[in-house]
């Protein structure tokens, strides 16, 4: 099995980078592996601590449209280059965490992802050079209010709510190429969204060299690389299963959150 690089937190709230074991022990690094993380000779016990999202990126890059049958199924054509949106860093969640489905939306819809991992500082390169850039990859929901996506000028609203980016629940250097990416929901045992990730349009170092020509891109930067087809609406009390040959499982559950209650403050 391919070494799997975590981001942990301790029952005593202390956070760190490390390495996890066969037997769920983890261990700890000296900090991240992309910036040349040693092992540090301190080991974490299974059930002593809680799988966090792996990184902490500087900024979330976002590819639409980047499998053909998605393209279709959203009713555009396959696009000519990338398209580019950004998500905040205050989307992410955790492996576990939940997602909360916002009041303002109607249909919140699940988006299963192969997600990158920026290693190195690189701006301006050909998709040769950029391929090294890559350190790992890891897998993301890139979770979306659809009505609000399409009645928006924009995606930042209908992308941007906090706990539209679940990632996790560990990063690899490696990947097949043709690696399944499947998302589940609840007991449903067929997949909802199947394809291999060769199936993009635009490559992964096709996308980082891309990117690079327009932002300089940062150790532990994310970029996602777009969803099949096969997307669909998540409700409260929902389980999604996000299942990347070669990486793992990504699951969160999901809950709706009440609008807000204003109190009134003035006396009568």
């Amino acid at each position: 099995m391919a070494d799997r690089y975590v981001r942990v937190k301790t029952s005593q709230g202390q956070s760190y980078y490390g390495l996890l074991e066969l037997n769920q022990s983890v261990k700890i690094l000296d900090t991240a592996p992309w910036l040349g993380g040693k092992l540090n000779g301190e080991l974490l016990a299974p059930d002593t601590y809680q799988l966090l999202a792996p990184c902490e990126p500087s900024k979330i890059i976002a590819v639409g449209k980047n499998y053909s049958a998605h393209a279709a199924e959203m009713g555009g054509e396959v696009p000519k280059e990338p398209i580019l949106f950004l998500k905040p860093t205050t989307a992410i969640i955790d492996p576990e965490a939940e997602i909360v489905l916002p009041p303002q939306s109607k249909r919140v819809e699940y988006e299963g992802e192969l997600a990158l991992v920026i290693g190195e500082r690189c701006f301006n390169l050909l998709p040769k050079q950029a391929i090294a850039c890559i350190w790992g990859y890891t897998i993301a929901n890139d979770v979306t209010a659809r009505d609000l996506q399409r009645s928006d000028s924009q995606w930042t609203r209908g992308k941007g709510f906090d706990t539209f980016c679940p990632l996790g629940p560990w990063i690899v250097q490696e990947i097949s190429p043709t690696a399944m990416i499947q998302t589940f929901v609840n007991d449903v045992k067929k997949p909802f969204q199947s394809a291999t990730i060769d199936e993009m349009v635009f490559s992964p170092d096709y996308i980082v060299s891309y990117i690079s020509q327009i932002m300089t891109l940062l150790p532990g930067d994310i970029i996602l690389t777009g969803t099949p087809e096969g997307v669909g609406a998540m409700e409260g009390g929902d389980r999604v299963y996000i299942e990347i040959e070669g990486i793992g499982k990504l699951q969160n559950t999901v809950i709706s959150r009440l609008p807000s209650q204003v109190k009134d403050t003035e006396e009568d």
